[in-house]
This record gives C-alpha cells, structure tokens and sequence, in this order.
C-alpha cells in the first residue's frame, strides 16, 4: 500500500511556562510523554486490535499508524521514542476505535491496493480481494492467446471498477463497458477510472445485469465478479465482510446461483460467435457451474473449464461460445 501523506511533528514539544494539559512534576510528565511516544502507542494499537479478535493486528495497526500519523514502518523501528502530539493522537485513537468496530481497514483508509495498483473504495463497493486478480490473470491470458481483446469487452458487476480498469491498461487498444446497477458503485468506479486515466477506453451503464445494454452479439469476451454467496451462509461471514459490505453484491439466493444462472441463460446473447465468458464463483459451486455451462443440455459453449485459484480451489468459469 502506498504511503500517506499525513504530516507529524518529529520533534519534542517544549514548553517555555507551565501548561494545563502537562503533569506537573517531572515523573507525572514523564508517564505522560510514554504514553505519547510512537512506540508505545504501537504495541498499545496491536494490543487492542489483538484483543478485538482483530487477525493481522501488527499489520492494520502500521497501516493505521502511516494513514493517521505519516509514521512508516521504519520510523517506528528507528525512532520508536519520538512524541506524538495530542491532536494525532486523538486522531490515531478515533481511527482505531473504527477498526475494533470490525470496520474494514480499507474503507477507513478509503484506498485498496489491486493489480499493484491503489483504488478508491467506499462502503458501496465490495473491498477487491486476491481471487479476482487471479480471474484477472486468466481472462488476459486467453484475451492475449486467441486475440479476443480486439473486440469490446463488457466487465459485468464492476462494483469499483478493477477489472475494467486493469483491463485497460493491460490491454491498451480495448474497449470497455463496466456495468453495475448501484449507482454508488459506479460513482466508485468513476472516480477509479479517472484516477487511473482510462476515461477514453471505459464506458460506465447503470444496468441490472443485461437490462439497459444494447441488444445482440457484440462483445468478445464479457467478465463477471458476481454476488455468489448463498443467503444461508450470511451469519457466519466474517464480521468485516458481513456487517460492513453491501449485501446486494454479496447474497444470490438460497443457493447463491440467482446471478450466475442469469449470467449463462442471457450472457450468451451478448457475445459474439466465439466470444469467452469468465466468471468468478463460489468454491462450492463447481459442479452446479458447470453443469450450467458444460452439461449435456447446453449446446451454447464449448472449452468449458473451472479453474482453481492460486489456494487449490474452484475460482473461475472459462467459456467460450461456440464459433459455429
């Protein structure tokens, strides 16, 4: 993740007379300048977002640490006594009380690093995570092989807009359409495109699924992160993921089927003969997947495969319509 700019005093505050806000014997001072020394107010960090059930607390709390304080990771190693002053330190406590809400450290700090990339997020939009850059890499690596890159590509669910933009500048030449039907996710996704300046090569649609696109078969290659998780498996979701993200991009029916099922009986309309189809999916979907894509009935796709993520376990639908 990239640094944030947050300026901090590097030096000791010195006071010429006697302060309201100082203890006022030198012992009582010097328990007052630990408590505000930089290292200190670390461990204390790990310790309460430890106690939170917080997994990784060492990590969100340096992150904490350069969003509120600008204080990197070596400068708390060499310069662990420096004093923090009281207003950033506030600061750093009011930011932290957020994350022992189980709010999610990239909506706090409003940045999520994707692609070796830093993207905006919101609330609005689900937090991009590493299974969709692993979709990624697959849909450039067919898009690069069979050359399909040359007709437009529709990023379908674009929520931030990720997978439109690495897109686009993976593949400079493509035409994009990013489709959403959360007007605060495609206001997400627009300030990202600009960010990245893709402004040229991405169109965003206010579209539930295929609703508001142009009818027929005119895209090579259409890409899907999906909402996959069924209803039932809500409440044992992890408490950033089910108390913090939208639940519209998250929750597909009882048997978390509901989008991926209208995705393969419309999706096909929209590609053209020959075009591929990459989803991602849940792990436990494999065989209800397929069988969607590939089973014996289907006579739309061909080269249907479910591919397994960098962990060993079923991430992403690859089909192709058939050419003839």
């Amino acid at each position: 993740m990239k640094s944030f700019s947050r300026s901090w005093n590097t030096t000791r505050l010195k006071h010429s007379k006697p302060c309201r806000r100082c203890p006022r014997d030198a012992a009582d001072r010097g328990a007052y300048l630990l408590m505000k020394q930089l290292g200190r107010l670390y461990l204390e960090t790990v310790e309460k977002l430890h106690q939170a059930g917080i997994d990784g607390a060492p990590t969100d709390a340096l992150h904490l640490f350069e969003f509120c304080l600008g204080a990197t990771r070596e400068q708390l190693v060499l310069h662990p006594d420096r004093e923090v002053d009281e207003q950033q330190a506030a600061f750093l406590e009011e930011t932290v009380n957020r994350r022992l809400t189980r709010e999610p450290l990239q909506y706090i700090i409003g940045i999520r690093e994707f692609w070796s990339l830093d993207f905006f997020v919101s609330p609005a939009v689900l937090i991009p995570r590493p299974e969709t850059e692993f979709l990624l890499d697959r849909v450039l690596g067919v898009l690069r092989r069979t050359g399909a890159a040359g007709q437009p590509i529709l990023d379908m669910c674009t929520g931030s807009g990720v997978i439109a933009v690495v897109l686009a500048m993976e593949k400079a030449s493509a035409r994009i359409v990013a489709a959403d039907r959360s007007a605060g996710a495609l206001r997400v996704a627009a300030r990202n495109i600009a960010r990245h300046g893709r402004k040229g090569s991405i169109s965003l649609v206010c579209s539930d699924l295929f609703g508001a696109l142009r009818p027929g078969p005119h895209f090579g290659a259409i890409v899907a992160n999906p909402p996959y998780i069924a209803v039932g498996d809500f409440d044992s979701l992890q408490p950033e993921v089910r108390d913090w993200e939208p639940r519209s991009a998250l929750l597909a029916g009882k048997r978390g089927l509901d989008v991926i099922e209208r995705l393969a009986w419309e999706g096909h309309q929209y590609l053209i003969p020959g075009g591929w189809m990459f989803m991602e999916i849940g792990a436990d979907q494999e065989d209800e997947v397929y069988t969607l894509f590939g089973g014996r009935e289907n006579r739309i796709y061909d080269q249907v495969e479910v591919l397994r993520d960098w962990a060993g376990k079923p991430r992403v639908l690859q089909a192709r319509r058939k050419a003839g």
